[in-house]
């Protein structure tokens, strides 16, 4: 039986999870449909345009994303602190870039007098905004069916586009964290669909090389702050130079046409980590397979079950295999 949404949701044990929402049958997100010859490669962008749009409305970052022929990745950050700190106004304005509102919210951003009844409602209403927009669920339903509307009228159909509901990973650790968003952004490469990290499109990798060269980040995605401390700004606790060399080495080693493993020095990243190389190729390159469910180190991985009173720790064996 599938576990629910909120007992996968942990905020204690991690704000980063792992989302995967994948399309029913033989429907076809993007790409070209080799029973038809048809082409969505159109759709691709719509996806993209959404996952930022979604980002600067919803108290949640992303990671990491990566659209493709038949399913999506994306890596998440809840920012629940964000959310908790900026106020009523600020928080209904955010949530009507992209619902109505109610009437009351409409009238209370716009400043006018409201009755002590019709000013409880409305704080009533902006407190259940402010929770959905740190809430993943949320996000992943404005992202599908936005994506599933679009395309069923393209089609000219109804019916069921995605599957049940997105899958969702808790990533408990940094190790588990950097694993995930390489296996995602070299998803295009394992597939055969890109030839190299750069030329990954519709992907995070791509936007994220393209602001380094000119020594910038993208601020669609979550920066890159390297080693985190109480005095640093808000971001992923790595560097991104060793990051970006972290995946291009690894790229040319899963390429289709190539096997073997990370022969060059060991990349800094790995080092910090403590994953050795071999155990890095099978993790970037088989994460939903080797995974099923929360990842992270043991120790994470405990905690994480006890918080959440699951009996099994699926991953266990995989975890101090792999990450430990």
């Amino acid at each position: 039986m599938a576990i629910a949404r909120k007992r996968q949701i942990s905020l204690s044990d991690t704000r980063y999870y792992h989302c995967i929402s994948r399309c029913v049958r033989k429907a076809y997100l993007c790409g070209i449909d080799k029973h038809t010859g048809q082409s969505y490669e159109h759709r691709r962008e719509w996806v993209e345009d959404k996952i930022i749009m979604l980002a600067s409305i919803f108290c949640i970052d992303v990671c990491a994303y990566a659209v493709m022929s038949n399913h999506t990745h994306i890596i998440l950050h809840v920012d629940n602190n964000k959310a908790n700190r900026l106020n009523d106004k600020a928080i209904a304005l955010r949530w009507h870039k992209a619902f109505k509102g109610t009437l009351l919210t409409q009238r209370f951003v716009k400043n006018e007098v409201l009755s002590t009844v019709e000013l409880q409602l409305a704080k009533s209403s902006i407190g259940e905004y402010r929770s959905r927009l740190m809430d993943i669920s949320w996000f992943m339903r404005s992202l599908n069916e936005y994506i599933a509307r679009k395309a069923n009228k393209e089609d000219n159909c109804k019916g069921r586009f995605w599957e049940g509901r997105f899958k969702s990973q808790a990533l408990l650790d940094e190790s588990a964290l950097v694993a995930c968003m390489a296996y995602v952004d070299l998803n295009p490469i394992r597939a055969g669909t890109a030839s190299s990290p750069e030329n990954s499109n519709y992907t995070s990798i791509k936007k994220r090389i393209a602001a380094a060269q000119n020594a910038k980040q993208p601020r669609s995605l979550f920066r890159f702050a390297g080693l985190t401390t109480k005095h640093t700004v808000n971001g992923l606790p790595f560097e991104l130079n060793s990051y970006l060399n972290l995946v291009d080495k690894t790229g040319r080693c899963i390429k289709t046409d190539k096997t073997g493993y990370i022969d060059h020095s060991l990349p800094p990243l790995l080092e910090q980590l403590n994953i050795c190389p071999e155990n890095w190729l099978k993790i970037t390159s088989r994460f939903t397979k080797v995974f099923h469910g929360a990842v992270g180190k043991p120790d994470a991985i405990d905690r994480y079950c006890e918080h959440q009173h699951f009996k099994r720790r699926s991953n266990l064996k995989n975890c101090e295999k792999l990450l430990a």
